[in-house]
């Protein structure tokens, strides 16, 4: 049996003292070096020792707010994202990583939003949608705003 310290890293040795083959002349015998290799998890990928989870949520949710579920690697923990929380932002969840070999310290989990847009709309759902459309501004949508800008000055040539 071999003990796996917790926050171990892909391709750490974990050494089993006189495990090994046979020493020379009778000698004792050697050490045993395990070399970890760490299977890929369903729902987390590891940065040091941060973990990330990326979790869909809907586009009302991203733009009104919400109060949302995340997976952590002990429980679920309850997350308020922001109104206007857009595609790919991250939020951190102090101390709910994996723990530091050397040191007390956990990492941290890093919660990245990912936006759902259906695929399937009722027909009340597409019209309160087109309605939302017409009352849309260009000054609450920087990033869209900023492209359509970089496009005019592409078409006339005023690029600056």
């Amino acid at each position: 049996q071999v003990k796996i310290p917790a926050g171990v890293h892909e391709g750490q040795a974990v050494r089993l003292v006189g495990e090994g083959e046979a020493g020379e002349q009778g000698g004792p015998p050697g050490d045993l070096h395990c070399y970890i290799a760490i299977k890929p998890h369903p729902i987390f990928t590891r940065h040091n020792n941060d973990i990330v989870c990326q979790v869909p949520v809907g586009f009302t949710q991203a733009a009104l707010g919400a109060e949302i579920e995340v997976p952590t690697l002990r429980a679920n923990e309850k997350l308020t994202i922001p109104p206007g929380t857009q595609h790919g932002e991250v939020f951190k969840l102090k101390a709910k990583g994996l723990p530091d070999l050397r040191s007390s310290r956990a990492g941290d989990e890093l919660v990245q939003i990912m936006i759902e847009v259906p695929r399937k709309l009722t027909e009340k759902q597409k019209t309160l949608l087109r309605e939302y459309a017409g009352t849309e501004a260009l000054d609450v949508m920087p990033a869209k705003k900023g492209f359509l800008d970089k496009l005019k000055g592409i078409l006339t040539g005023d690029e600056h």
